[in-house]
């Protein structure tokens, strides 16, 4: 369920359609040049397809639900972004004196991959690479660190040399202009300047769903298959004489007689451990009145098949995940829902509850990526007034969106007939249809615009 969730909240923030492929537009807050609109759009298509974002972002919002946060290395040269695991970042050093801005990133493991546009090591074992005090060459940065210097620290780390290890080869420090930090926290969370992983909230419902679903398992093993009850006759022997009756009993039940060669000339049988089969048949003399050894057979478990418990949990965990019913199944019987077109009150409440909640990641995580547009249209040469425009992602899908067709169509079947009226006006129609006054102000320009000969009239 949780990979499941995952997929499909990262699905909706990074939806795309198919003539633009992109998962984010620009949009406009002034009136530009049509030159500039057609610019500003080249540059953000050059600027994905050079990072790859329309493979790359389906997998950054991912792992940003998942850690909390996402870093990246940006080579000051190409603009190339090249990821770095959150695990292998190890502190951040921050400035007091500015307000606590991030100043270093302490990074191990770097093992520099151009292709895939990794920074760190993943590799468990492998030989890495170590680059002490310096970012690689690779990464534009010859053998400094970082511009700025360092006064005004406060006394967390060396305030003489921010950029020292402390003699640890394998972590390099990276100057916080070349850090791209993408993270859920929006500066209200008690772990700043890092991010909290939205599984954080249901990790306990978690835990306690897993170690539910362990005991039933065992309790399944232990208590499912059946048991036998032997009632061996020992008639009137004392205590002693027939428990020693029965342990011979049991001892030849356990064994199985097999014949062997070991004897040389003579035929001896040998035993062997007797794992009680259920397809074997067990034979005990009984007397003519009917006193005897018999077998009897022991039921397994009962309610082996109730899990309402672990029904209840997962329910839970799925809502502290805040997915709408009708994209993941809540019941694990569940083989899935029908296509709702969102009529129902209900479902229409919660997909319209998960829009939200989309938005609300999208809004956390495009404001770096308009910064890091601009920023790449600077360094480009462009001079736009970049206050006059926006990256923002597109909106998710839900079923309001189907809800507010389907609505629109039929009111325009309803009032369609109220045309040929002659006492009825046409803006009369429109309003009852959900038109605002400024609408049908904009729709009567436009409509002189494609029809100028009926202007002139």
């Amino acid at each position: 369920e949780i990979r499941t969730a995952l997929n499909i909240i990262a699905d909706f923030c990074t939806q795309s359609t198919e003539d633009f492929g992109l998962p984010y537009k620009i949009k406009y807050k002034d009136d530009i040049g049509d030159t500039e609109v057609t610019t500003i759009e080249d540059r953000l298509d050059a600027w994905t397809e050079q990072n790859d974002f329309k493979t790359r972002m389906y997998e950054i919002v991912r792992g940003l639900l998942k850690y909390g946060d996402q870093f990246f290395i940006r080579d000051p040269e190409t603009f190339d972004w090249y990821w770095v695991s959150p695990k292998n970042v190890e502190q951040v050093f921050v400035n007091e004196a500015t307000g606590k801005t991030p100043v270093i990133y302490y990074i191990r493991d770097v093992s520099l991959n151009l292709k895939d546009k990794v920074f760190s090591n993943l590799q468990v074992g492998f030989d890495k690479t170590a680059y002490p005090g310096a970012i690689p060459t690779t990464m534009g940065g010859g053998g400094s660190v970082a511009a700025g210097g360092a006064s005004g620290f406060t006394s967390q780390g060396n305030t003489a040399d921010p950029f020292s290890t402390n003699g640890q080869l394998d972590v390099i420090p990276v100057g916080a202009e070349h850090v791209i930090h993408l993270t859920l926290n929006t500066g209200q969370d008690g772990v700043w300047p890092f991010g909290t992983s939205i599984l954080e909230d249901v990790f306990k419902v978690y835990k306690q769903k897993e170690l539910l679903e362990d005991s039933i398992i065992i309790y399944r093993v232990q208590r499912a298959p059946e048991r036998r009850v032997f009632k061996i006759d020992t008639g009137d022997l004392p205590e002693h004489m027939a428990m020693a009756h029965v342990e011979r009993i049991k001892n030849e039940i356990h064994q199985r007689r097999i014949p062997t060669s070991k004897g040389g000339s003579t035929s001896m049988m040998d035993a062997a451990y007797n794992p009680l089969s259920i397809l074997e048949d067990f034979f005990f003399p009984q007397s003519a009145d009917g006193r005897g050894s018999s077998v009897e057979t022991l039921p397994g478990g009962d309610n082996l098949g109730q899990i309402d418990d672990l029904r209840w949990f997962n329910n839970k965990l799925i809502r502290g995940l805040k997915i709408p019913q009708s994209y993941l199944p809540f019941g694990p019987e569940d083989t899935g829902h029908v296509f709702n077109d969102g009529r129902i009150g209900q479902a229409l409440i919660q997909e319209h509850r998960f829009n939200k909640y989309c938005q609300r990641l999208q809004a956390t995580l495009i404001r770096r990526f308009d910064e890091e547009f601009k920023r790449y249209l600077d360094e480009c040469g462009y001079t736009f007034n970049f206050n006059s425009f926006e990256v923002r992602f597109r909106p998710p899908l839900n079923f309001a969106a189907y809800r507010r067709a389907e609505l629109e169509s039929t009111l325009i079947a309803s009032y369609q007939g109220l045309h040929e009226l002659p006492f009825v006006a046409k803006q009369t129609i429109l309003k009852k249809m959900g038109w605002t006054q400024d609408d049908i102000i904009e729709n009567e320009k436009l409509w002189l615009q494609e029809n100028p000969k009926k202007r002139a009239r």
